[in-house]
């Protein structure tokens, strides 16, 4: 391997567009990918429970304040965040109390949602069928219910929310600019030092206005790009995989950067919502 091979292998893949975070035990929880982090003004712990009978589902669990208005969060809620009340239902048929993640996500996924509310978000059946469809891959709710042990209500819920959450998302943040570059497609034959047209006219698609066409050159000498590729020799008929491979690194980073740079306005709007309520647990789980 030569040196810039070592030094351009391809970036690690980042998750930086609007993360999907579907696993049976989080679905409820593609909220939870785009917000950042939490910043609940406080969180109590009052007496613990580690089980609840039928009768018992709509026990309060937890409390949650937000903008002088208080609201109960029950057993249940906590619970259907994540699951079915049948899957999650223990031999003896009793359940487990809820995590007090589930508490805290469950008055999350309320705070985000008033804020859906007061920006006039609407959210159409296309909109949740178009969603789930990108980020599930599938809008059939009962494949989806089955998968992910829930009722297709509760499916179709969370992804509205979710939904939901995402045009609240692109309304706080304008990043329809910030589009991943696409990596150079590797050699058939493995060879990384062979050059070619098809390279050559990667990496001067990627440079943009710091190569001048006309002249064959460099048009600055004050760029990400020339410092990548300054004491590398290509032209736009003729580059090698290996420089192809650095441009794309060079590329990446500054998509990368970009995006966390112009992201940070949504976590200031997110955190921001949620340093003004406050939580109080009152039914923990290990």
């Amino acid at each position: 391997m030569t040196e810039l091979e070592k030094k351009t292998s391809a970036p690690a893949k980042k998750s930086v567009s609007m993360p999907v975070c579907i696993t049976a035990s989080v679905i409820a929880l593609v909220l939870g990918g785009v917000i950042g982090h939490f910043a609940f003004g406080s969180a109590g712990m009052a007496n613990s429970k580690t089980m609840f009978t039928e009768k018992e589902l709509d026990t309060v669990v937890g409390t949650m304040t937000y903008e002088g208005k208080s609201e109960s969060i029950t057993a249940r809620e906590a619970i259907e965040a994540t699951t079915s009340l049948d899957a999650a239902k223990n031999d003896d048929g009793n359940y487990n109390a809820p995590s007090a993640d589930s508490v805290l996500s469950v008055a999350r996924n309320k705070v985000l949602a008033q804020a859906v509310e007061k920006e006039g978000i609407t959210i159409s059946d296309d909109d949740v069928k178009s969603y789930a469809e990108s980020t599930l891959g599938s809008s059939d709710y009962k494949t989806l219910a089955t998968q992910y042990s829930m009722t297709e209500d509760q499916v179709k819920n969370l992804v509205k929310q979710s939904a939901g959450v995402k045009k609240l998302h692109d309304k706080i943040v304008d990043a329809s600019n910030l589009v991943a570059p696409s990596a150079p497609t590797a050699p058939a034959d493995g060879d990384t030092a062979a050059a070619s047209a098809d390279y050559g006219k990667y990496i001067i698609d990627l440079l943009g206005d710091e190569w001048d066409a006309s002249k064959g050159d460099w048009a600055k000498t004050d760029g990400v790009y020339f410092a990548a590729l300054k004491n590398e020799n290509f032209s736009a008929d003729s580059a090698t995989y290996a420089q192809a491979q650095a441009a794309y690194y060079v590329a990446y980073q500054k998509y990368s950067t970009e995006y966390t740079n112009v992201n940070a306005k949504w976590t200031e709007y997110v955190n921001e919502r949620l340093s003004k309520a406050s939580i109080q647990v009152n039914s923990l789980a290990s």
